[in-house]
Parts: structure tokens; C-alpha cells; sequence
């Protein structure tokens, strides 16, 4: 679009003579003078003075916050993309309004063939504070915290800014398996009252590697069940949730989450939850019981139709060291319809009894699924030393009702490991190089800490952080990533729901971190990403880019990656070593 009377120059982006009075310039080519007719392609940054908007094109590991100035033109890099066929890569359009009255702006980017372009606008939520235990080098949002702080993905591609105020869009581009190889430009216009007052351009190269499916490396994120029951108001499991569930696991899918969490019992984690209980369970006699795993294969073979490849079962014993039976109930809408008291221990006759009649029949719907050799089983989340007594016992029942079973817990003590008493530990990253010593392989995950100079994924974790997430998790050997918040939007340990638009740390900064408890927020119809979530896939891509590449991870180009606690913090190295690994296998 144009103003009526006014044409766009030849050769040139910006709205016509309006921008010729008052200004255009351009970085990565040479500067536009103020009459500017010599352009020679559109600039990546453009400044309209008259109107008071200034554009720009900024990469998606720096967030820009609402009082994030606009970049000096002259020492802007310029953004350019590189990617393998089958990926997906972002970057963001910005804008910011240095005029005294508010302002609308549109971003769009033109279509470009073969590849699948969404734009969303990046929504603020506001940060009490900074968390803590994490010096000020390794923080980002400087200045701007407390405040508001960019997270949530909205859809929509417009804005309406105050004076003085920045907003920035983020961009997804998809590349197709079939994409052809080459140099794409991809033109991002601005436009204000249907005036293009803006057209930007960001170089994507596209290499020919075709990046396929991650292996080996399972990922899993907790999905809440009765938290969309609370936000969503509906009942668990009736056709109105089984419409919501569905994008929410399809989230997980697309975000390379291929290992699902399975809420076959109300999982015992975090304080007392709603009953959600996928299997349902009568007592015709006292004693005995019948099993119903309609519900179940619902949730398996969905999560299969989305990506799941390997499912985790609920712990079948109470947290922080097995210490008592798991709440099972007869009816998932009763509360008090539990088959036992709650302070029945792990290993009482009354548990051992269910636990004796349960497992052979989850045996043997595994078997009729095919699940068996895709399953892992949990005993009991985060037991420490001083839990090992009880441990032991829950899983010596274990064994000797279920040998089948392969138990996989989040426990930090290398004890666990040497006894064996899990097949596959799953240390903190603090913890990870214990197992390492050991020779005893593991999964990693990380949860609230640690913090400091450890990877993490807070709201004021640098985003350049967050990609490295899969570079390390390749270079250091881990065998999966397990994390606990995808969609936990409560009060910490209770069924109080909170905002999640406005509370991120579960009310309990500063032991819980702002950002940990969850990565998606609660949009109409399904989940809204964060750009935490976005970063964090992309370095799970990165991870599965390494793979199809058949890079060792003990290649000298990621020799930078020497821990969890060590390793490059800046945005470059990325987009170097991933241009160069690409380089090296076009040649």
C-alpha cells in the first residue's frame, strides 16, 4: 500500500517522498542519504522521522523490552539466517514510537515460495524481581526488572504503541523438507494506516542437508491435566477437555517433546492435586479390583498421533522418598472416593494387594499397544540421601511384582546410580558430572536451579543461554532432558489457581524461579508460546541437526562446550559454529 498521491521510489522501500524528507538509512550496505533515490536493495534498518516510527530487524536471542531503545543504525549488524532443509529458525521485526501520541503498526512479511512464515506479537507480562542466586553478568532484563517483560506469543500482527514504547513480532519461518536449497530474501513490511512506512530484508540461506527426526534422546515436559480443568472450567476427561488436551499435546510434538508424560493416576508431585486420573477402577469386592483403560489408550494413541514416541508413567509412590501409597481414586469427580488413606505406607499389604492386581493388567494393555519397550516407570520424584531406606523397599516391590518395569527418577545423589536402584538416574545438571565420573549414564534435567552461570530457562535467563540447551545436552553425553513445568499454573503446592499472565514463579520467589513452572500460557482455545519454549525447541532442532550432520560430540568445534556451568554465553557462537558445520558438509 501507498499514500494516494505519493508513489514509491524505484529500487527503493520507503514511502515515496514522505520518507524522502525525512530520512532513511540503511546498515550491511551503504548509508541512504536523505534524498535517497541510489538504493540499490531495501535496508535492514529503516527511520522514518515524521512519523515518529522507528523499524528495525533484531535476532530472536535478544528480548526487547518495552523500554528497549531502538538501535544506533550505523552500529547495528545486520540479521541474515542460515538454516538446513526441515528446520525452523525466527528472528524478530521491532518497532518503536518516539512521538507523543500512541501509534498502530502492522508487521508483515511478504510470501516467500517454499517456505511457511507466521508472525505473532510478543506480549509483556510483568517480573517483580530478579531472580536470585545469579550474578548480574548472567542476567538479562538489566534495568527493565522489575517490569515488564517479554514472554508470552499472542497472535496478531498488529500493535498500538504508547510514546517512547517498543514492541518487537516474532517471526517463524518453516523449511520444508522439499524447500530448494538457495538464498531467500525475505521482506518484512511495515505499514502504519495502510501506509508502508517500512519494507525490511533479512537474508535466509537454505542449505541442502535434509535435518531429520531426533533419536535417541528422549525429552519430556509434565502436561498438567488439572490445570486445564481449573483455567478452562471443565470436567477431566468429558469431550470438552479431550477438545483442549488435543493442541496442547500437539504443542508438545511441535516443540520436539517426543517422550509424554501419562497421568494413568493423579500424579503425587507438588502438593495434593485434583483427582485426574485416566484409569478407571471399581471394587465389586472388597479387595478386588477391575480396570478400565478406555481413557488411557485415548491419551496414548493421541499423543502418538503428535509426535510421542516414548511415555512415562506416574509415579506410583509419593514424593521426596516413597514413603506412602499414591492417591487412587474410584471417581475422578470425588475427591473423598479414595481407595485407601492417604498415610498408607509404600509398602503395607493394603497397596501391595492393588499393586499385585494393577500391574499385570498395565502389563498386559502395554503388550496389546505395543508400549512395553517405549515405556519408562517412575518410583518416586526427588528422593535424597536420607531417603534411600524407603526407596529401596518401594523398589524391591517393584521388582519382585513387575521385573519389566525400567524406573527412571529425578534424583541427584550418585548412590542412587551405584546401587542400581534406578535404571535410568536423571541428576541435576549440577550434579551430572558425578554420574559422568562413574561411568553411569543418565538424563539430566534442571528445575528452579541451578542457577548462576548453569544453563537454565528463567524469565531473565539470557535467550542465548537457552539455545545452548541441546548443544550441551549432545556435547556432554546426556541420554534425555526431563522437566516438571510445561503448564503448572498454581499456587506453589496447592490447587489455588493463579494468573499465569501475571505470576510466574508459583508465588513462592524467591525459592521458585520466575519461569520455571511453565512455558505455555493459557490462550482461547490452546497454548500460547512463550518465547522461552521457542528458543528452547529451536535448540532441540540444533540437537537433531548435529545428529543428521553426524557431528561426534567430542568434535573439536564444540571443544567451547565444557559443562553445564562453562560454556559460550553470546548469541554468535551459535550462528557460527552452525554455519560452519553447514559449510563444512555443502562443500
Amino acid at each position: 500500500m501507498r499514500a494516494p498521491t505519493q508513489g514509491l521510489c524505484k529500487g527503493c522501500s520507503c514511502a515515496g517522498e514522505r520518507s524522502h524528507r525525512t530520512g532513511s538509512y540503511r546498515v550491511g550496505h551503504t548509508q541512504v542519504k536523505a534524498c535517497g533515490r541510489d538504493v540499490v536493495s531495501p535496508p535492514h534498518i529503516t527511520i522514518s522521522r515524521m512519523d515518529r516510527i522507528v523499524c528495525w530487524l533484531q535476532s530472536s536471542l535478544q528480548r526487547i523490552f518495552p523500554s528497549t531503545p531502538a538501535p544506533v543504525p550505523q552500529a547495528t549488524p545486520a540479521i541474515d539466517l542460515i538454516a538446513a532443509r526441515n528446520e525452523r529458525v525466527s528472528f524478530q521485526a521491532c518497532v518503536q514510537n518516539l512521538g507523543f501520541d500512541a501509534a498502530e503498526v502492522k508487521v508483515s512479511v511478504l510470501d516467500s515460495p517454499g517456505l511457511d512464515i507466521t508472525v505473532r506479537r510478543v506480549g509483556y507480562v510483568p517480573m517483580a524481581h530478579h531472580n536470585t542466586g545469579t550474578p548480574a553478568e548472567e542476567l538479562d532484563g538489566r534495568g527493565c526488572i522489575p517490569g515488564m517483560v517479554p514472554d508470552p506469543l499472542l497472535p496478531g500482527n498488529v500493535t498500538v504503541l504508547g510514546p517512547v514504547e517498543s514492541q518487537s513480532f516474532w517471526v517463524t519461518v518453516n523449511i520444508t523438507a522439499e524447500t530448494e536449497p538457495g538464498i531467500y530474501e525475505l521482506a518484512v513490511r511495515f505499514e502504519q494506516q495502510s501506509i508502508t512506512i517500512a519494507q525490511l530484508t533479512v537474508p535466509l540461506a537454505v542449505r541442502s542437508p535434509v535435518v531429520q527426526e531426533r533419536r535417541d534422546f528422549p525429552v519430556t515436559h509434565w502436561f498438567y491435566a488439572d490445570a486445564l480443568c481449573d483455567w478452562y472450567n471443565v470436567e477431566p476427561f468429558d469431550k470438552k477437555f479431550w477438545a483442549l488436551a488435543e493442541p496442547y499435546l500437539a504443542n508438545l510434538g511441535s516443540h520436539g517433546i517426543d517422550c509424554r508424560y501419562v497421568p494413568i493416576f493423579t500424579p503425587p508431585t507438588d502438593g495434593v492435586k485434583r483427582p485426574t486420573q485416566l484409569l478407571k477402577i471399581s471394587e465389586p469386592m472388597r479387595g478386588q479390583y477391575w480396570f478400565d483403560f478406555s481413557e488411557v489408550r485415548h491419551w496414548t494413541r493421541l499423543a502418538q498421533q503428535h509426535g510421542a514416541r516414548t511415555f512415562e508413567w506416574t509415579h506410583l509412590f509419593t514424593q521426596w522418598g516413597a514413603r506412602y501409597a499414591i492417591r487412587v481414586y474410584r471417581n475422578t469427580r470425588n475427591a473423598d472416593s479414595l481407595l485407601w488413606p492417604p498415610e498408607t505406607e509404600a509398602t503395607s499389604r493394603v497397596y501391595r494387594n492393588f499393586l499385585e492386581q494393577f500391574l499385570p493388567a498395565f502389563h498386559t494393555f502395554l503388550q496389546l499397544e505395543g508400549l512395553e519397550d517405549k515405556s519408562i516407570y517412575h518410583v518416586s520424584d526427588e528422593p535424597g540421601e536420607q531417603h534411600l531406606p524407603g526407596y529401596r523397599a518401594a523398589r524391591a516391590m517393584l521388582q519382585d511384582l513387575a521385573p519389566w518395569m525400567k524406573v527412571a527418577d529425578a534424583l541427584s545423589d550418585v548412590e542412587f546410580g551405584r546401587e542400581g536402584l534406578t535404571d535410568i538416574p536423571i541428576p541435576s545438571i549440577s550434579t551430572a558430572h558425578a554420574y559422568a565420573e562413574a561411568n553411569l549414564p543418565a538424563w539430566v534435567y534442571f528445575c528452579c536451579g541451578p542457577r548462576g552461570q548453569f544453563l537454565n530457562r528463567l524469565m531473565d535467563t539470557p535467550l542465548a543461554k537457552i539455545r545452548l540447551s541441546g548443544w550441551l545436552f549432545y556435547r556432554l553425553h546426556a541420554r534425555g532432558f526431563l522437566h516438571w513445568g510445561y503448564n503448572y499454573w498454581y499456587k506453589s503446592q496447592t490447587q489455588e489457581l493463579i494468573d499465569p499472565f501475571t505470576e510466574q514463579s508459583g508465588m513462592a520467589w524467591p525459592g521458585w524461579a520466575y519461569g520455571d513452572p511453565f512455558v505455555v500460557y493459557p490462550g482461547d482455545d490452546g497454548p500460547l508460546d512463550s518465547i522461552r519454549w521457542e528458543v528452547f525447541a529451536e535448540s532441540l532442532r540444533d540437537y537433531a541437526l548435529l545428529q543428521t550432520l553426524g557431528i561426534s560430540p567430542d568434535d573439536a568445534s564444540l571443544d567451547e562446550l565444557k559443562g553445564y556451568d562453562e560454556f559460550p554465553k553470546g548469541e554468535q557462537w551459535v550462528a557460527q559454529t552452525r554455519r560452519s558445520l553447514l559449510d563444512r558438509v555443502t562443500r
